[in-house]
């Protein structure tokens, strides 16, 4: 996986730009691509600075979250509720997810919705 280059990079690379070299120049000199360079300033005239981004992680499950007592009331009031119910109930209270949204919601809470009564429980995977 890919990494933001640092930030004292950054800051180096762009003041000596500031300083009267070219993009290109100062890219070189540092050991930088030079469209990472011209990339960071104009991000420095938009922003004013040339922080990174964050990279990675889950950056979207708080939509889903901020609606954990409603899907978690759903499912108390009918536990053989399938995704698809689920995902009609919110989208009746104006929430669009998919169906992998809250296959992952309910996964981060070990919560399945297999039938396994007359199976024994499973040694080697979690069950419910």
């Amino acid at each position: 996986m890919s990494k933001a280059l640092s930030l004292d990079l950054r800051t180096r690379v762009l003041a000596a730009i500031a300083g009267g070299l070219s993009c290109r120049q100062a890219a070189e000199q540092f050991g930088v691509s030079a469209s990472s360079a011209i990339r960071w300033r104009a991000m420095q005239r938009r922003q004013g600075d040339a922080r990174p981004k964050a990279l990675g992680g889950d950056r979207r499950s708080g939509r889903i979250e901020a609606h954990a007592p409603s899907i978690l009331a759903l499912v108390e009031t009918k536990p053989d509720i399938t995704l698809h119910e689920i995902q009609a109930a919110l989208a009746e209270q104006g929430v669009a997810v998919g169906i992998g949204t809250l296959w992952r919601f309910f996964a981060r809470r070990r919560i399945t919705f297999k039938k396994r009564l007359r199976m024994p429980p499973s040694r080697t995977v979690p069950t419910s």
